[in-house]
């Protein structure tokens, strides 16, 4: 009997930890745009428009980008991350700096950081927080591309 109780009670503990967790996702999830006013752009040129969705999938963040860059050029990429800092492939064009992997781990229920990686070479790292509304996104990058530091300062606003 003893042991029917503490199996109870691991498994409500599971269930509420792994509930908990995600409700913390949900605040990202959404579709979020790019608010060039507010956005801050060294050493590359800012997109003339860039749409973030972020959706839950498989105990993860699935993040799929949408746009068009300073050049005319299509944004178009996504990668699903586990949010534990594992490295994840993204796929499509316009990435940042080129990056073709990206790890991503939560720092608290509104910060995540991340390593952006080109052919497994770190190539920069991002900062993403939550505004103090949960209705803005801020996402700070530093990255190294074609031999120069390249920095944004991007916020969105959920849409």
């Amino acid at each position: 009997m003893k042991r029917l109780v503490n199996l109870l009670a691991l498994l409500v503990v599971t269930v509420f930890v792994s509930g908990a967790l995600m409700a913390q996702t949900k605040l990202f999830e959404g579709t979020w745009k790019l608010n060039l006013a507010k956005s801050k752009y060294e050493g590359v040129q800012a997109p003339k428009s860039l749409t973030r969705t972020v959706t839950a999938e498989g105990g993860g963040l699935k993040y799929s980008f949408e746009g068009e860059a300073a050049d005319g050029s299509k944004i178009s990429y996504s990668f699903t991350s586990k949010l534990d800092g594992s490295d994840s492939a993204v796929s499509g064009v316009g990435t940042p700096g080129g990056a073709d992997t990206v790890a991503l781990e939560r720092v608290s229920n509104h910060k995540m950081s991340g390593v952006l990686k080109q052919g497994r070479a770190k190539i920069g790292s991002v900062s993403t927080a939550l505004g103090p509304d949960n209705k803005t996104v801020i996402v700070d990058t530093k990255a190294r591309v074609d031999g120069k530091e390249v920095k944004t300062h991007q916020v969105y606003d959920k849409q």
